[in-house]
């Protein structure tokens, strides 16, 4: 129990500080928020659970795979913003948006036999 209450503390304390920086530098925060620390965590902790190299390894490609069609929320959120729609309506559209990308990212890497 005291792993998983570990695991999120760690996790939230993390959220928190990145945005924290950024209140102060959005070049920080944002050096901070893209710097792969979350995956980099989930593979530390898939480590500890299972020692499984082949899950790692699998979960490395895939994160690989779909930071491609993610970064659609950092272009279509800031056109946006930028063009006066709210922020919530912003976000919203943009998750969509990256929705579609990484269907469509599944899709075309299937057709090349690559299955995720």
């Amino acid at each position: 129990m005291w792993y998983y209450i570990t695991k999120v503390a760690v996790s939230a304390a993390l959220i928190v500080a990145i945005s924290e920086i950024a209140k102060r530098s959005s070049l920080m925060g944002a050096i901070l928020a893209s710097v792969p620390l979350v995956s980099v965590i989930a593979m530390i902790w898939l480590y500890h659970e299972s020692s499984d190299t082949a899950k790692i390894s699998s979960l490395a490609t895939s994160t690989f795979w779909l930071v491609i069609p993610s970064l659609a929320l950092f272009v279509a959120l800031p056109i946006l913003l930028k063009s006066g729609v709210g922020f919530y309506w912003s976000l919203f559209i943009a998750i969509g948006i990256t929705i579609i990308c990484y269907f469509a990212m599944l899709t075309g890497l299937r057709l090349f036999g690559i299955n995720l």
